[in-house]
């Protein structure tokens, strides 16, 4: 039996640190992929396309979703988001793990296509610390930030539907959370069983 990936479902209210915690976790594990999503909203400075983002415009995006392209899609303040379901796949087929990093309407219509990911969601330590943190960005007026603030309650209201649960107030600790995570799942037994055929095999084999 091949060994397959896991999918990861991350998400967290504009702010929390997610998009940093996330990149820091790829960087110390192997066998980890980010997946790019698709998006309608405008390229903002040091983005490059392909690597942030697949930037595309809406037409192109709707058309996308009305052949199935997508695993999942949503629209958040005024922007399409979706995930290739044709990548995510792929990805997995080839034993690596997958990260998406979607708000928890996407994560909802993953569970419920693909009930064996694995959800997380990441928390700041305080609606304070959140603010702090989106005016530090430097990216949007304060109009876009007080939208933000104002979904991040009712995007945090539905962490109870996660398997996991991180307060990001420590940048390290919260990382070495996220990475005990991914690496307990590696030692589940069905993938290492994959892993270990050939040790396995020696281990049993009758003498």
């Amino acid at each position: 039996m091949a060994d397959k990936g896991t999918l990861y479902i991350i998400s967290a209210p504009s702010g929390a640190g997610k998009t940093s915690l996330v990149a820091a976790l790829v960087d110390k594990l192997e066998q980890v992929r980010i997946s790019v999503s698709h998006t309608t909203r405008a390229m903002r400075a040091g983005e490059e396309d392909g690597v942030n983002y697949h930037f595309t415009d809406r037409n192109t995006f709707v058309q996308q979703v009305e052949k199935g392209r997508f695993l999942e899609h949503a629209e958040v303040f005024g922007n399409l988001y979706g995930t290739s379901a044709d990548w995510v796949a792929q990805t997995l087929r080839g034993g690596e793990d997958v990260i998406l990093e979607i708000d928890w309407q996407g994560a909802t219509q993953i569970r419920k296509q693909l009930p064996d990911s694995v959800s997380i969601f990441i928390l700041p330590p305080s609606l304070e610390t959140l603010a702090e943190r989106l005016r530090g960005r430097d990216t949007d007026d304060e109009t876009v930030i007080q939208q933000r603030l104002d979904g991040a309650q009712d995007e945090m209201s539905h962490y109870g539907e996660f398997d996991y649960l991180v307060v990001n107030d420590d940048f390290q600790r919260a990382l070495y959370e996220l990475e005990a995570v991914l690496e307990a799942r590696r030692l589940i037994t069905a993938r290492q069983s994959a892993r270990l055929a050939g040790t396995l095999s020696n281990l049993l084999a009758k003498r």
